[in-house]
């Protein structure tokens, strides 16, 4: 499981060294894509697969649906770990959430995130209203 953050750097080639717990959960490889909240997403290949086979089953006559098939399928790049580590991040996704020298890896349980150092921040500054907090997570239910 993908749990905890951590703050990496990047080379000049776009190579972004995983965290020793996460890379043994990479060792089959790896697909990173575009995130909801202007993040990337890097999924196992079971993980991916199963992400896909849901995003297939949807109606092609919706739009969101395709919308939805755009994000995630069409900008997905098949990764793996060097010897020391690292995932090579491409270009044009390293542009979309403007990532340069730092990054933030951010374990969400089945896959991970990469932020930039400052949207990261900005994701654990909601967390400080605690008014804000009862009221976003009160109709979700955590009851086991």
């Amino acid at each position: 499981m993908f749990i905890g953050n951590y703050q990496h750097s990047i080379d000049e080639k776009g190579r972004l060294t995983i965290p020793a717990r996460f890379r043994e959960l990479l060792e089959g490889g790896a697909f990173v894509t575009r995130g909801f909240d202007r993040c990337l997403m890097v999924m196992t290949p079971a993980y991916f697969d199963e992400v896909y086979r849901r995003i297939n089953a949807m109606n092609l006559a919706d739009p969101s649906a395709r919308l939805l098939r755009r994000l995630i399928i069409s900008n997905a790049f098949e990764v793996s770990a060097d010897k020391a580590g690292r995932i090579l991040l491409p270009q044009n996704l390293r542009e979309f959430i403007a990532l340069d020298s730092e990054a933030v890896v951010a374990g969400q349980g089945d896959y991970f995130e990469i932020w930039t150092p400052a949207s990261w921040e900005e994701q654990m500054n909601q967390f400080d209203d605690s008014e804000a907090n009862n009221q976003r997570f009160a109709t979700l239910d955590l009851s086991s």
